[in-house]
C-alpha cells in the first residue's frame, strides 16, 4: 500500500493501460470507499486526485469523464456513510466484536464538529481520516439530512474539482513531473498538518 501511495503515478498509468475505460470504475470505487466506509480511511484521497488530474493533462484520462465520476463517488460515499451512522452507528460502536472503528478518530471528528458546525462536511473533505468519519458522525448525531446533502454536494465539488484541476494544470510542469513521488509525499504531509496541529493543541491543553 505504501508503495502504491508513493508511486501512485506509475501504478495508475499501468492500470489505465491494463483496464482502459474500467479505470473510471476503479477510481469511483476508491473514492467511494474512502469517503463512504469508516473502515477505509487509509485509502489515498488527495494524492489520488492530484495524480489523476496530471494524467488528464497527459491525455491518459479524460477530464470530462473523470470529474463527474469522482464527484458522484464522493457524494455517494458521503451519503452512504451518513445513513450507516444514522441507522447503525451506535449499534456498531457498542458492539463488542467491533475492532475496525477507532474511537479516537470519532472523538477527533466530533471536536471538529464542535468548532466548525455544519461547515465541517466541507472542511473535512480536505482532511484525511476526518473526511471518512465526518458523515458517519453527522449520521449518529442525526444532523438534518437536507442540510447535510447541501454541504456534502458543495464539499464534493470543491474537493474533487480543486485537487484534480491542480494536478491537471501543475502536475506536468517538468520540475513537478520529474519529482512526482516527492510531490505526492508533500501532499500527504500537508493534508495531515491540520490534524497534527490540533493534536498538539489538545496535548498542551491536557498538560496544563
Amino acid at each position: 500500500m505504501l508503495d502504491i501511495i508513493l508511486h501512485l503515478d506509475a501504478h495508475l498509468l499501468l492500470w489505465v493501460q491494463q483496464y482502459g475505460m474500467w479505470i473510471y470504475a476503479i477510481l469511483f470505487a476508491v473514492i467511494f470507499a474512502e469517503t463512504g466506509l469508516v473502515i477505509a480511511p487509509f485509502l489515498p484521497g488527495d494524492s489520488l486526485l492530484f495524480v489523476t488530474g496530471a494524467l488528464c493533462g497527459m491525455g491518459s484520462l479524460d477530464m470530462q469523464i473523470l470529474l463527474p465520476v469522482l464527484m458522484l463517488a464522493a457524494f455517494a460515499g458521503d451519503n452512504t456513510n451518513y445513513w450507516i451512522g444514522r441507522l447503525l452507528g451506535l449499534r456498531l460502536l457498542n458492539s463488542s466484536k467491533q475492532r475496525f472503528i477507532k474511537h479516537e478518530h470519532l472523538e477527533k471528528t466530533h471536536l471538529f464538529y464542535e468548532k466548525h458546525g455544519g461547515k465541517t462536511i466541507i472542511f473535512a473533505r480536505f482532511l484525511p481520516i476526518i473526511r471518512t468519519f465526518a458523515p458517519f458522525v453527522a449520521g449518529i448525531g442525526t444532523m438534518s439530512y437536507r442540510l447535510f446533502i447541501m454541504f456534502s454536494a458543495l464539499g464534493s465539488v470543491a474537493w474533487i474539482g480543486s485537487l484534480t484541476l491542480a494536478g491537471y494544470f501543475f502536475g506536468n510542469i517538468p520540475i513537478i513531473k520529474d519529482n512526482l513521488t516527492l510531490m505526492i509525499l508533500v501532499i500527504v504531509v500537508i493534508s495531515f498538518i491540520p490534524a497534527i496541529l490540533e493534536f498538539i493543541k489538545h496535548r498542551r491543553a491536557a498538560s496544563q
